[in-house]
């Protein structure tokens, strides 16, 4: 795309116009620099090898465009485990394509103006793992890690809801409470789904960059180390202060910053990494994150290539990446499917973004299921560990107005 074009193209719209004219069963997502909204399904990548998927993506842009398709995209989301045993990878050209410019304070007025995205609870719900179980879990890494079978795991927990939740006044409440992350509502249902009613949504707001490619530019923004945040300003003020000097927090961010400057490396002319982590805040979570900078080396390669040689990072897996796979395949004990995989967008010239998924949920006609996780290395509690989960999962929970009901089941189990 031109710069001409590309500049008429951001601006049709803002991400507030966009955000308001979804409905679900489209497809949106949105960064600090672009919104898009897809409408209808032209073409769907076919299911391939994982290490043919970049190749297929590029080929199919390149076809779309000379086939006289004005600024082809793909988008979609691709899960954790890009194999045969869990969720498929869901790409596609949409019919419609309406482009506009990056999340910014209006957005939050969408907050107010919403309805609430309140759902309403039909049965109790499920976590899996239960939070005893989930400190088993934890137990169970920490000793594999001193047995020397790895230095970090990624443990996750997911709560299903039977209930009914209205998409869009979701997706509203998720862009307005997190300006500075990426928004997103993935329509599922081709991925084998055969009936409107059995529709499926991806919905989340990451606070996590896994890999943008804007031209030459090529940014990272790993996150690792965390900790809830309070409502009572010292007290979170401390907390923040505590986790920029935890050793613990600073070598589990190390794993993966330095893992990610050795999966970008082979693709740039120069790469320029912090020396140390900076915070970064959510409205429920204090994180390390590091912001990687670095000029490709060949702009023959796409976002999603790169993307999918950064996939899995020991953010959302662990290190080494195939034992604490194994591990995590082994004790987690239900499929992630989307969750900690890649959503985004790629277009006909390479340029992308691609988040990690986080902060999420999978929602059905009458289910939502959420997800949240921790990593586990040499120093790591149990039980803090497990409240981490807590807090993360109070991202939907709160867009959702059920953020009580995650400290009710706390009390439950203490």
């Amino acid at each position: 795309m031109n710069d001409r074009l590309r500049h008429a193209f951001l601006k049709q719209a803002s991400a507030t116009d966009l955000l308001q004219q979804y409905q679900t069963g489209a497809t949106f997502f949105a960064s600090p620099r672009r919104s898009l909204l897809a409408r209808g399904i032209k073409a769907v990548l076919p299911p391939c090898d994982p290490s043919q998927l970049a190749v297929m993506a590029a080929q199919y842009l390149k076809n779309a465009e000379l086939e006289g398709q004005p600024a082809p995209v793909l988008i979609g989301a691709l899960p954790f485990r890009m194999d045969a045993s869990s969720a498929p990878a869901h790409l596609f050209m949409p019919r419609q394509l309406i482009s506009g410019t990056g999340v910014d304070s209006a957005v939050a007025a969408l907050n107010s103006a919403a309805k609430p995205a309140e759902a309403s609870l039909s049965a109790a719900p499920l976590m899996q793992p239960a939070p005893e179980a989930y400190r088993s879990n934890v137990r169970s890494a920490l000793a594999q890690i001193r047995n020397g079978e790895f230095e970090k795991a990624v443990l996750s927990r997911s709560l299903t809801l039977a209930a009914q939740i209205e998409v869009p006044a979701l997706l509203h409440r998720l862009a307005a409470l997190n300006l500075h992350g990426y928004t997103f509502a993935i329509d599922l249902t081709d991925s084998g789904l055969a009936a409107v009613s059995e529709r499926r949504t991806l919905i989340g707001a990451s606070p996590e960059l896994l890999l943008a490619r804007y031209g030459k530019e090529l940014v990272s923004h790993p996150l690792a180390g965390s900790i809830p945040r309070s409502a009572d300003a010292v007290e979170d003020r401390r907390r923040a202060d505590a986790l920029l000097c935890s050793a613990k927090d600073l070598h589990e961010h190390a794993l993966v910053v330095d893992a990610v400057a050795a999966a970008l490396r082979p693709y740039c002319k120069t790469l320029r990494v912090p020396s140390a982590p900076s915070l970064l805040a959510t409205p429920t979570m204090w994180h390390l994150g590091t912001e990687i900078r670095g000029e490709l080396a060949d702009l023959a390669t796409t976002s999603l290539e790169v993307a999918l040689a950064l996939h899995p990072t020991p953010a959302v897996c662990g290190h080494p990446t195939a034992a604490a796979r194994k591990f995590i395949a082994d004790v987690e004990g239900f499929d992630r499917r989307y969750f900690a995989g890649l959503v985004g967008w790629c277009d006909s010239h390479g340029d992308g973004e691609w988040a990690v998924t986080l902060r999420c949920a999978e929602l059905g006609a009458h289910s939502a299921t959420l997800y949240a996780g921790a990593g586990v290395v040499a120093g790591s509690e149990p039980q803090l560990e497990l409240l981490e989960t807590s807090g993360k999962l109070r991202t939907m929970l709160a867009a959702m107005n059920l953020e009580l009901m995650l400290e009710d089941q706390a009390e439950a189990a203490a």
